[in-house]
């Protein structure tokens, strides 16, 4: 019986967010070609800076609502920081799909668009209607499957 390989990817990605510090959201990403896990990424602060966890949310503090002012915040996306991982350890992505707990924003759109990821696969949505425009654009397809 083969596996389900979206699905299966999918809980690993889940467990990724896990690790989130972020005090809104907890998001996972993997970055995989050939069934071969090639780096992970969760949201959150850069390294050895404190986290949000015990910074505390600026975003809170100052009434930002979901999807607007990415830049006012101290973390990272996961998207961003499996990109970041395999940068960081020579792993080209092109031509990759990556997995995501949630749709991805404008930000990591273009960051993906322009590594040449070709897939994107996310369970939750997320108020971004240029990604997905762009994402359209680019020829990127993009899969939602059902939150479980």
């Amino acid at each position: 019986m083969r596996p389900d390989w979206d699905n299966y990817f999918m809980d690993i990605t889940r467990v990724v967010a896990t690790r989130s510090t972020c005090l809104r959201r907890r998001v996972g990403a993997i970055i995989v070609r050939d069934r071969r896990i090639l780096a992970t990424g969760y949201n959150g602060a850069p390294r050895g800076l404190k986290h949000c966890l015990e910074a505390g949310c600026l975003r809170e503090r100052e009434g930002v609502p979901s999807g607007e002012r990415h830049e006012l915040c101290r973390g990272l996306h996961a998207e961003q920081n499996a990109l970041i991982q395999a940068a960081v350890h020579g792993i080209v992505v092109f031509g990759a799909v990556i997995y995501a707990t949630h749709q991805p924003c404008i930000l990591c759109a273009k960051l993906l668009i322009n590594a040449g990821i070709k897939k994107v696969i996310f369970e939750g949505g997320y108020p971004d209607a240029l990604a997905l425009e762009m994402f359209d654009e680019a020829g990127i397809e993009l899969i939602q499957l059902k939150e479980n």
